[in-house]
């Protein structure tokens, strides 16, 4: 049964407008930052291809299972499988998610931090005066080291986020991401012709696409699996929240189909941006996460108008981890106002800065709590394991086999179905046997992965 919306929610203003929205919740810094070093430790094309294949098996099916069950109760996580399962525990993966997303959004909020300052040491030329990616690396480690930076910076960042959610569905995350989507893709085509334009480029390109599956074991399909689940936002009710406000009359399959188009396009242009530059640059595709930090100023530094591409590549960074960031802050934020009967304004500035508090800790990980450990983790390592090992996969999962199993394939493909085109959901069948046997077993091997030694 379908839920009326109370005036606090609202709707869409237009298919493009959710489609940008979901596509920025999904491209975050997963895509800009953690893929392509991903890409760089696993050999390249190869994985490219396997990533490709994991986000039709696991990616695609969960997208439109979340889709659906928002879009049918017009509601956040938690009421959406309460709704749909009254006085069953299966509520419990609803306030998984929704707890998935406080915690993401707290230490996510430290790390957006990072990128509005590297924007501004951009500007400034600060972090463009290094000759090794070592010495980048150093320049990296002071600051968030630093305590008064990183919490100025993380407050910059959620402040921004709250300003835009405060504004409504419409009014502002569906505007925020009209302008700032648009912009993301316009920057990447920009320093990808400036990429592929360096002496030298060709050989990252070769690299990037061309196929090397004597590198591929059960390890990289496994990273892949986790790659491709992670990067598309599933698992915490990001989705869920945003297909409640969605209309009847929009087309959930073709809408899923495009988010995940835009979502896959976009990492796989970062690609295309990155390991030209690295290789024409004479440096290793495999420098790990310190790839976005530390090897690319070095890049920066060395390449002819580097300030320029440096200022746009990290305002790119910036732009991801904002709609990104607005996904976790309105699912918190919906939460409230569904179940609770709260006020929006009232609601985004209790939650926003209940969120930024609870980073704080986070934010000083890197410095003035670096000494504070248990079993041998920081507190940011702490949360960060929590949320990305345990309650993303699981929810992922135990979502996978609620649509498939509990509520039905059948009641989910009613609600699917209801403005396909006179062919009809043309792939159920598929949809139906990976949601029920594949995307369950592929995501539980994940989360087992992740978990036991």
């Amino acid at each position: 049964m379908k839920i009326e919306n109370n005036n606090q929610r609202g709707f869409w203003g237009s298919r493009l407008g959710f489609i940008l929205a979901a596509s920025g919740s999904a491209i975050g810094l997963g895509n800009v930052w953690k893929f392509p070093y991903i890409v760089g430790e696993n050999g390249g094309g190869a994985f490219v291809l396997i990533y490709l294949l994991c986000i039709f098996i696991i990616g695609t099916p969960i997208m439109l299972a979340e889709f659906t069950l928002g879009r049918k109760t017009n509601l956040n996580p938690v009421g959406a499988f309460k709704s749909l399962t009254p006085q069953t525990t299966f509520t419990g993966i609803g306030y998984m998610g929704v707890l998935a997303g406080f915690l993401i959004l707290s230490f996510y909020g430290v790390v957006g931090g990072w990128t509005f300052a590297y924007v501004v040491k951009s500007i400034t030329g600060s972090v463009l005066s290094f000759t090794t990616p070592k010495e980048a690396g150093t320049f990296f480690g002071n600051f968030i080291g630093n305590t008064g930076e990183t919490l100025f910076y993380h407050a910059l960042f959620m402040g921004v986020c709250i300003a835009i959610v405060i504004r409504g569905i419409h009014g502002g995350i569906e505007k925020a991401c009209d302008i700032l989507m648009p912009t993301l893709v316009f920057f990447l085509f920009l320093l990808m012709i400036r990429s592929l334009t360096l002496e030298g480029a060709m050989e990252g390109v070769t690299f990037y696409l061309s196929p090397d599956f004597s590198k591929i074991n059960s390890n990289t399909i496994l990273i892949a699996l986790g790659q491709a689940f992670f990067s598309l936002s599933l698992g915490m009710g990001c989705m869920i929240t945003y297909g409640s406000y969605l209309s009847d009359k929009e087309s959930l399959a073709s809408s899923t189909v495009y988010v995940v188009m835009f979502d896959t396009m976009i990492a796989l242009l970062v690609g295309m941006v990155i390991f030209p530059a690295v290789f024409a640059m004479g440096l290793e595709p495999t420098e790990g996460p310190s790839l976005v930090f530390s090897v690319l100023p070095t890049v920066f530094t060395s390449m002819p108008m580097g300030q320029v591409v440096s200022v746009i590549f990290f305002t790119l960074l910036a732009i991801a981890a904002i709609t990104s960031g607005i996904s976790l802050l309105e699912e918190v934020v919906a939460y409230f106002i569904d179940q609770r009967g709260w006020e929006r304004k009232k609601t985004v500035m209790i939650v926003g800065f209940g969120i930024f508090m609870f980073g704080i800790p986070s934010g000083l990980s890197f410095g003035a709590m670096s000494d504070f450990k248990l079993m041998n983790m920081t507190f940011f390592d702490h949360v960060d394991n929590v949320a990305s090992n345990y309650l993303l996969p699981l929810g992922g999962m135990l979502t996978a086999i609620f649509v498939g199993w509990i509520w039905g394939t059948k009641n989910a493909t009613e609600e699917i179905q209801k403005e396909e085109n006179v062919f009809g959901f043309p792939w159920v069948q598929c949809w139906e046997f990976l949601i029920r046997y594949i995307t369950p077993v592929a995501v539980g091997t994940v989360f087992l992965a992740k978990v036991l030694p």
